[in-house]
């Protein structure tokens, strides 16, 4: 071997000189919360006035985004917004003053096409001259005219991914109406009391943000957070929801004419709840609104049958008044929407607690969650599954499942020709709740979506190539759903030489997708979801004669405390056909994992994944 023992000097030596970027204030987070002061005055109905005033600061140019334009969300029924102060300070000290022009209403996307819901609304501010170094102020004023609970009051806060330098959270409350606190990372004074009142502050103070790694549940499941509330436990908070939300139009004709047609031919509960079910996440839009943003109380159903939309709440009341009329026990179940799978010890309103109601089933033993169009009856979205509920008529705590079945079965054959392009077929079958999220997908797509979709299977599977998509029944509304590939592949083997050939058993979505996705992150630190499943897939690969097979992989086998994985490779030289069948079955018993489940698991998912990278080699005798 020659040695060039000047290289690496003189290739450093013919490098150019390049100076040192500034370093920003705020080291590499994109801006930074200088300053930021809340009080909430609530009065005894529970009414509110909050005064609002934050300083922020754009260390970098992506920070400039995230701070020259912000919004003040309210329902303009029960609120009215004003803005006392907005200015924004440039890096030479400078002062801009936001003009009115540059403050304006716009509605609430979430709420776009629904009439009953245009009282959400943003209150947008645009700052001008907003640069690296510059500061925004924002002082604005929110006072509500009705509460949304009557007579209580609760807040939910979640510190954003930026550092805080300063932050003050003020609640001011009769004295007679005890404040009740669930803080992580936020600082407690000493209540204060006086003429009556009683004030309660909070303060809070992050200068460096731990990036959340892929795949990790929501910050509030583990990190900081504040929540305060008048409720002193869960069932004073569900008889809150109850009263309500009871609704005399739930017996109105209309309604049980309408259960009684849908259900005429179910022999029994459960299918009759499924029907109900199917017609309600079919037929009624979901308007996604969190709850509590505004007051906690359904819309009649009646008026949600007519206009066909409607929030969860809506979604409920007339899933469980249909479901009243036909003799089916259910009742409403707040819970916990999203990332977040534990609720803070006192109960509120808020994106890291309760925002959400879906149905529990009493005869059925059973939750279902008409919002999610995509999801077959007798199972939850993921974002709902494996995490605490408040029976609203009960007033007791309970849980959603777990876990729920998932199977995929996938079988291809690809067939090379001695010129290395090859014809392929790949059938996949969904089963269980994933199922009927591939079934909608597809219902919904057009013909050049469904190309699209064919492509991208390919393409997410390193392969070139083009295909055709077939399925199984799209308007069915349960069970397995399948769904056929066929086309042609690009080159899969060298026509002349040694190619190490894909030991493929599946396209994108099977064993070595989910693998991959499980190793994202090399070490872990936080929570993370896992979820599990049960995956068979089997392909076979024929070769042309001028094409000879010198490797395949070795037989693999897996046991862990959460999989069984096994993988066969058989070589039929007769025929020249390589077959290959992986099976892995995953079992985590829960949805969040912590990150010593990671660690132990890891030696696990390596093999596994080792295996599913692994490579026939193939050598042509053609010269």
């Amino acid at each position: 071997m020659k040695r060039f023992p000047h290289a690496l000097a003189l290739l450093m030596a013919a490098l150019p000189a390049f100076a040192a970027p500034p370093v920003a204030q705020g080291g590499d987070d994109p801006s930074t919360i200088v300053s930021d002061v809340h009080e909430f005055i609530v009065a005894e109905d529970g009414s509110v006035t909050e005064d609002d005033e934050t300083v922020l600061r754009a260390n970098t140019p992506a920070g400039i985004d995230e701070i020259a334009q912000r919004y003040v969300w309210y329902d303009r029924s029960v609120s009215k917004v004003e803005i006392v102060e907005a200015y924004s300070v440039d890096a030479n000290g400078a002062r801009h003053d936001v003009s009115p022009d540059q403050i304006r209403d716009i509605q609430e996307p979430r709420s776009a096409g629904a009439p009953t819901f245009q009282d959400a609304k943003l209150r947008a501010v645009i700052f001008p001259a907003v640069g690296v170094g510059s500061t925004v102020h924002l002082h604005f004023r929110k006072s509500q005219a009705s509460p949304v609970i009557p007579g209580q009051f609760n807040y939910f806060v979640e510190p954003g991914q930026r550092p805080v330098l300063d932050q003050r959270l003020v609640f001011d409350l009769p004295a007679a109406k005890p404040l009740y606190a669930d803080a992580r990372g936020f600082a407690a004074d000493p209540p204060v009391t006086a003429n009556g009142r009683t004030r309660y502050a909070f303060g809070y103070r992050r200068e460096r943000v731990a990036r959340i790694e892929s795949g990790s549940v929501g910050y509030a499941q583990y990190g900081d957070r504040l929540m305060v509330s008048t409720f002193a436990d869960y069932a004073a908070f569900a008889a809150s929801y109850r009263g309500p939300a009871v609704d005399a139009t739930a017996t109105d004709p209309a309604i049980r004419a309408l259960a009684l047609s849908l259900t005429a031919s179910d022999a029994d509960a459960r299918a009759k709840a499924k029907t109900l079910y199917d017609w309600v996440r079919r037929n009624i839009r979901y308007v996604a609104m969190f709850i509590g943003q505004s007051p906690a109380a359904p819309h009649r159903v009646t008026e949600v049958l007519a206009n066909r939309y409607g929030d969860c709440k809506d979604h409920v009341a007339l899933y469980g008044a249909l479901l009243d009329a036909v003799g089916v026990r259910n009742e409403a179940a707040l819970i916990g929407l999203g990332s977040v799978y534990a609720l803070p010890s006192v109960p509120g309103y808020g994106a890291g607690a309760i925002n959400h109601v879906i149905t529990y089933l009493h005869d059925l033993g059973m939750y279902a969650d008409s919002t999610a169009s995509s999801v077959e009856f007798g199972f939850l979205p993921l974002a709902d599954m494996d995490r605490p509920t408040v029976l609203v008529e009960s007033g007791v705590l309970s849980r959603t499942p777990p876990t729920q079945p998932l199977s995929r079965t996938a079988r291809l054959q690809i067939d090379v020709a001695p010129e290395g392009v090859a014809n392929f077929a790949y059938w996949v079958e969904d089963a269980g709740w994933s199922a009927e999220i591939e079934r909608m997908n597809l219902r919904l797509a057009s013909s050049q979506r469904r190309d699209q979709i064919a492509a991208d299977r390919l393409r997410y599977t390193n392969l070139r190539g083009a295909g055709a998509l077939t399925t199984s029944d799209v308007d069915a509304t349960s069970g397995p759903f399948a769904t056929t590939l066929r086309g042609t592949l690009d080159e899969i083997v060298w026509p002349t030489g040694t190619t190490a050939l894909p030991a493929l058993t599946s396209l994108s979505g099977g064993i070595a997708t989910q693998t991959r996705n499980w190793l994202a992150e090399r070490t872990r630190t936080q929570p993370y979801l896992c979820v599990g499943g049960a995956y068979d897939e089997v392909a076979q690969i024929a070769l042309p004669r001028a094409m000879q097979v010198v490797e395949v992989p070795d037989d693999v086998d897996v046991t862990s405390e959460f999989f069984q994985y096994r993988s066969r490779y058989v070589f039929d030289a007769s025929t020249n056909v390589v077959q290959v069948s992986r099976t892995l079955d995953a079992r985590f018993g829960k949805q969040v994992c912590s990150p010593d489940d990671f660690q132990a698991a890891l030696p696990a998912f390596k093999k596994i994944e080792r295996d599913t990278q692994a490579q026939i080699i193939v050598k042509s005798s053609v010269r």
